[in-house]
């Protein structure tokens, strides 16, 4: 029986639409590689709507805007509706009716948000603590349990995997990964960190770790930051920073670097050491990174320990990096698509 599957796409409206974009960009295309017979609809303002490839809802910016509160503007006929993040919509519909939560953060690092940001997620996840029928969909494999923690029921809980493969697009080549660190003055080996520069993502210690491990080891390469400046100043020292990199450059950053560094202070989940493993580069990461947590194929460490934390840069530099290593690596993330993510959705809805 074909279903009509409404998805909400108004973050991608935000001048920094952030990790929750990629998880609906992602979504929407798993979706259209599964062999359903089910309609997704895409639901957002016009400027959203113009970023995805499905059929969409139009509903104006200060409608989605409302929908913390009230579902506006949401149709009626939707057999799934199907919030990306806590913002909603949700309505009381007969309907099914899930959210997907990606962490608990501004629990886990207060000071990482405003007390305004703080206050907002926390009255979220109290609404949908006391919904008892929307469904909650985990991104996060440390979630399910600290959720039961909270008094959620086990039948309540869908885990789901996210995706890192980036259907269309093919990593840079070398010679133009090598270019652009040659005009920011990085020739040879080096040691990347991807994602947002803020102190959750632990740029100081980071930066303090690789320099004492580079003494000892110089084949590590300068540290090089790549991706946006996040919530609060972060200390990236001597460190080189790249900035904003369009997608073809940051795969070939990954498959280039001599190890990626990812060792935030709390993560809700943390695509990058995937993305890096996926390009079977040697990767260093915090312990507590759900992404991570498990894998035999990353070098774990405490976040708070600079010396921890340089001792597995050396760790990582020492590993092998032949082509049955990092094929090795490759395989160990090889579940991570976008389309088993979109098989993880078509379950809880079911």
């Amino acid at each position: 029986m074909s279903r009509r599957i409404i998805i909400a796409v108004d973050q991608l409206s935000r001048p920094q639409p952030g990790g929750i974009a990629s998880y609906v960009h992602g979504l929407l295309r798993g979706l259209s590689d599964v062999d359903s017979s089910d309609a997704i609809v895409a639901m957002g303002p016009p400027d959203a709507l113009a970023k995805v490839d499905v059929a969409g809802v139009a509903v104006p910016s200060w409608k989605s805007r409302a929908w913390g509160h009230v579902a506006l503007g949401v149709p009626r006929d939707g057999d799934v509706v199907h919030a990306p993040s806590m913002m909603g919509p949700f309505g009381r519909a007969r309907r099914v009716q899930s959210a997907t939560l990606h962490d608990l953060l501004w629990r886990d690092e207060p000071d990482a948000t405003t007390r305004r940001g703080a206050r907002f997620h926390e009255q979220r996840l109290q609404y949908l603590l006391r919904h008892e029928e929307i469904r909650l969909l985990t991104s996060s494999p440390l979630l399910p349990q600290r959720l039961r923690s909270l008094g959620v029921a086990a039948e309540r809980i869908y885990p789901v995997r996210l995706g890192v493969d980036s259907a269309g697009v093919a990593p840079a080549s070398s010679q133009a990964v090598r270019s652009m660190l040659a005009s920011a003055g990085v020739v040879g080996p080096f040691t990347l960190h991807a994602g947002t520069r803020e102190p959750r993502k632990n740029t100081a210690r980071l930066v303090e770790a690789h320099a004492r491990a580079r003494s000892s080891e110089p084949g590590l390469g300068p540290l090089v930051f790549v991706g946006p400046d996040g919530w609060g100043a972060a200390d990236t020292g001597d460190a080189v920073v790249l900035g904003m990199v369009e997608r073809d450059l940051l795969l070939g950053l990954y498959r280039e670097a001599t190890v990626v560094a990812y060792v935030p202070r709390a993560e809700g989940f943390g695509l990058p050491p995937v993305e890096a493993l996926r390009a079977g580069t040697r990767v260093v990461a915090s312990a507590n990174c759900p992404s991570v947590v498990g894998t035999t194929e990353a070098v774990l460490v405490d976040p708070l320990d600079v010396d921890a934390i340089a001792a597995g840069l050396v760790q990582a530099l020492a590993q092998p990096d032949d082509d049955q290593s990092r094929a090795k690596r490759m395989d160990s993330v090889s579940n991570y698509t976008w389309r088993n993510c979109a098989l993880d959705h078509l379950a809880a809805w079911a």
